[in-house]
Order: C-alpha cells, then structure tokens, then sequence
C-alpha cells in the first residue's frame, strides 16, 4: 500500500506533534467545530488502526483503543 509506505516514512515526532495540535484544536475551538475536528481524527485513527491492526503488539492495540474511544467520546460531547 503506497499511503502506508509514505506515511511509515514520516518523522515520528513531526507527525506527534501534528496530530498533537489538531487535537488541541479539536479540544480548544467552538464546540460544534472543535467536536467534529476531533471525529475526524477519530475516523483517521479508525482507518490506520483496520490497516494494522494485525501486525501491532497487544499493549499497543489498548492503547490504541483507549485513546479512539477518549477521541470518540470528547468529540461527540464537543459536538452535541
């Protein structure tokens, strides 16, 4: 999958920090718009998590798992 090489390419911390604004975004903006950044996130977080699901270690997959339902919730809050 060519968007998974690209991305497996990226710099770590580059690609933290990023997703670490957007969030802050998400928590930060208006509510209507700030919730639905973070579903957005959520969604992307959703599509790499199918992708690679099988290759992550367990402690990973919970971790993982907690952060999308943290993610989830906080949006639909934010939203509604």
């Amino acid at each position: 999958m060519p968007l998974l090489e690209r991305l497996a390419r990226l710099n770590r911390t580059a690609v933290f920090v990023a997703a670490l604004v957007v969030v802050l975004f998400g928590l930060f903006l208006p509510k209507p718009v700030g919730g639905l950044i973070l579903l957005a996130v959520a969604g992307f977080l959703i599509a790499i998590m199918s992708t690679t699901w099988r290759v992550q270690p367990s402690s990973t997959r919970v971790l993982r798992t907690f952060v999308l339902v943290f993610l989830v919730l906080t949006g639909l809050t934010r939203t509604f």
